[in-house]
């Protein structure tokens, strides 16, 4: 009869590595049943020196010509953001709407060059988009959070022009309100 029929030990040489590492953990184990707190090997190695890596996105690349786009419904208005209770009625939403067909990684700077194309006071060089995200919370009410903003005209600046509707929370059925400042 060997071992593996009497059910001592399996057979092979990965399990004898098992074997022979599972009864040194269990010798270790058993040697500091009374002994105290034992302190690490190994000091930690000394904290990175330089920036920190660019962080991952948090988000799929979409490939957008086997993925289809989403109705992304934008509302423009000029100075300022519509309020939460413009949206409060399903239905009576604000007039000036305009529907865009796109992915979620799309970034500010595309949004802001296709509000570029139906809104005039968009097109000013001096002017500056405010992105905000429009929907409802756990209680049904409308919540408006602002987003990010661009220049009209890259002028050299960037403010948030890379940052992705994915990136930054959007959701599918979420509203854009848009204010042209």
């Amino acid at each position: 009869m060997d071992q593996a029929q009497n059910g001592s030990e399996p057979n092979g040489p990965a399990s004898a590595l098992y074997v022979r590492t599972h009864r040194r953990l269990g010798e270790r184990e058993m040697a500091g049943a009374g002994e105290g707190p034992k302190r690490a090997g190994r000091p930690l190695p000394p904290p990175g020196r330089g920036p920190p890596p660019p962080p991952r996105p948090r988000f799929e690349p979409v490939d957008r010509e086997k993925t289809c786009p989403l109705l992304l419904r934008v509302f423009t208005k000029i100075g300022c953001h519509h309020s939460k209770e413009d949206f409060a009625v399903r239905g009576k939403e604000p007039k000036d709407e305009v529907q865009i067909y796109t992915w979620k990684d799309a970034t500010l700077r595309e949004l802001t060059d296709l509000v570029k194309e139906v809104a005039p006071a968009a097109r000013r060089r001096d002017a500056i988009l405010s992105f905000a995200f429009v929907y409802p919370d756990t209680n049904g009410r409308f919540v408006l959070r602002e987003v990010g903003k661009t220049f009209s005209y890259g002028n050299g600046k960037r403010l948030d022009d890379g940052k992705a509707l994915a990136e930054l929370g959007f959701q599918i059925g979420d509203y854009l309100d848009v204010a042209i400042l």
